[in-house]
């Protein structure tokens, strides 16, 4: 997969057809039998054409996937964790961490605890079994962050455009303190599972994905598997939120958000959701929710953001606007200076 190196690059050949694809079907891909015939009329166009346009932007990198996006912690146990790795072991540490299969992000970020990634498993019991196996492996002490409230969580954002900032022109978005269980299951059926299982990397690019996705869940499970029971099972996993959204999933760093930084703030217990949702609802903001405090390992703040730019000042300065005008409070910037791994939740184990 080719990965365009600049921001003219990828957007060198796209028309308005495709930057409708790109910015307005991020979400709100059509359930239905035939959903590329659904978005052609709504684009003016054909069904092969729309077709096309997706494989071709998949293939550029300018979509990493195209389909479903599942919601790990609705569906099992996920976590954050970090690790303070010594520089003389670090690409030791980095190894057996990124061997865990239940490791789906990895990343070195410019802090005492330079090592943070994600854990996700079927159950907060083997989640936390996993972490002790890295501990007991590496020698390292882990950090285990898991998310305790999600007040504005997506990373589905217009990127056509000349904007400094992810969702600067989106128009705000309510927030809203929903709490997160460390011991969540999907409560699914034997098909319902399989059929996520199938989805994860995304959706067959055919005339009728959803009937292709049965035949492959039919094969799986001991019932036949209609392509009427995949929609229905479909529209019943987006309304409990085991999946978040359908549609396309941009690659916000081939198209031109490439900085971004993860800051970390001490908010006082009795204002959390009150900051929290305030926070969440700004245009700026990527991502904003709640983890523990760990005392005991002197890691005090309990809010968490994220803020994705086109550039490297620029992010530091909003930060600094957020700091000054929204969250008063003692914080820490965490730039995150490499990628060790970065592939979706494996949801094999998960279901």
């Amino acid at each position: 997969m080719s990965t365009p190196e600049t921001e003219s690059d990828w957007r060198a050949g796209l028309d308005e057809t495709d930057a409708a694809l790109i910015d307005d079907y991020q979400s709100g891909f059509p359930v239905t039998t035939e959903p590329f015939a659904t978005l052609a009329d709504d684009l003016d166009t054909t069904e092969t054409d729309v077709l096309e346009r997706v494989k071709r932007l998949r293939e550029s990198g300018v979509f990493r996937r195209f389909g479903a996006v599942l919601n790990p912690p609705v569906i099992g146990s996920s976590t954050l964790a970090a690790v303070s790795a010594p520089d003389d072991r670090f690409d030791e540490v980095a190894a057996t961490i990124n061997n865990v299969r239940q490791v789906n992000h990895n990343y070195r970020r410019d802090h005492e605890w330079n090592m943070w990634f994600v854990v996700t498993a079927a159950s907060r019991e083997q989640r936390d079994a996993i972490l002790d196996e890295i501990e007991r492996e590496t020698g390292c002490t882990v950090l285990n962050l898991p998310m305790l409230t999600d007040y504005y969580i997506d990373l589905e954002f217009p990127v056509v455009n000349d904007d400094a900032f992810a969702r600067e022109s989106v128009a705000e978005t309510d927030a809203s303190a929903t709490r997160i269980s460390e011991s969540a299951t999907g409560d699914l059926s034997e098909s319902e599972a399989a059929l996520l299982v199938e989805i994860q990397d995304g959706f067959p690019l055919t005339r009728t994905p959803y009937r292709d996705v049965a035949a492959a869940v039919d094969d799986v499970v001991d019932a036949d598997v209609s392509v009427e029971a995949v929609l229905a099972a479909t529209e019943r996993l987006l309304a409990d939120g085991c999946i978040k959204r359908i549609g396309c999933v941009v690659n916000h760093v081939v198209t031109g958000f490439r900085n971004n930084c993860m800051v970390v703030w001490d908010v006082p217990d009795d204002e959390l959701d009150d900051l929290g949702e305030a926070v969440g609802e700004l245009p700026y903001v990527t991502l904003c929710y709640n983890r523990p405090r760990r005392p005991a390992l002197d890691w005090e703040y309990n809010l968490f953001t994220m803020v994705h730019g086109r550039e490297a000042d620029a992010v530091d300065a909003k930060i600094d606007e957020l700091a000054a005008d929204h969250l008063p409070v003692d914080h820490e910037r965490l730039y995150s200076t490499e990628t060790l791994k970065q592939t979706g939740a494996r949801y094999d184990e998960l279901v």
